[in-house]
């Protein structure tokens, strides 16, 4: 298993990241969140997942050892694959799944796109028991945040939202929304928009 991977972010895209390390250029899709805070030519450190298949090997990389608790856990529900997972922990931090799961929250579980009601209640049944350790999770994010004006804020966020399944339509709403933070700072990190995007639209 690849536990973590640093080096100098090569490239970056909606929801991924390329670091440059020992030589290589390891790609790792990430929560729109973790792709937003990095910065190509920066250093980060991510960590990091790897799913094998039978033709091909993909890597995952988070912001925090605790989103990748989250997302390797969930994957133990029934009907939950490494794509429906990405968009779960995109959706919910660690201590939010947890409390969803713990008061069974189905409604909550649901806001994720992928995630009907019957999915929402196998996750349930399933990880009702196993889901104390994400309650005190953290919320540390990864190295670098660039600035929302500075980077072309509604591009990532947009396309950030479109890549976890939210229609264009959705996603230039959720935009909207988070407009209103933009012009009352125009240093606020990517990150924290896409956090309050995903928020808006989870209601």
């Amino acid at each position: 298993m690849i536990d973590r991977i640093s080096g100098s972010v090569a490239a970056a895209g909606p929801n991924w990241v390329v670091v440059q390390t020992g030589g290589l250029g390891l790609k790792a899709w990430c929560t729109p969140a973790t792709a937003a805070r990095v910065r190509p030519g920066h250093e980060c450190e991510l960590f990091t997942t790897l799913v094998p298949r039978e033709d091909s090997l993909t890597l995952y990389g988070f912001a925090t050892d605790h989103e990748r608790d989250a997302f390797e856990l969930v994957q133990t529900a029934p009907g939950v694959g490494p794509k429906l997972a990405l968009a779960i922990v995109s959706v919910l931090a660690p201590a939010d799944l947890a409390a969803a799961i713990g008061s069974e929250d189905v409604r909550r579980l649901t806001s994720v796109p992928g995630v009907g009601a019957k999915g929402a209640q196998k996750i349930i049944l399933e990880l009702k028991d196993k889901v104390a350790v994400l309650a005190a999770a953290g919320g540390a994010g990864a190295t670098a945040s660039p600035q929302a004006q500075a980077e072309g804020w509604r591009e990532q966020v947009s396309g950030g939202l479109q890549g976890l399944g939210w229609s264009a339509r959705d996603a230039e709403a959720a935009c909207d929304n988070v407009a209103p933070m933009v012009e009352q700072d125009a240093n606020v990190p990517v990150a924290v928009l896409m956090r309050a995007a995903l928020q808006s639209l989870a209601r």
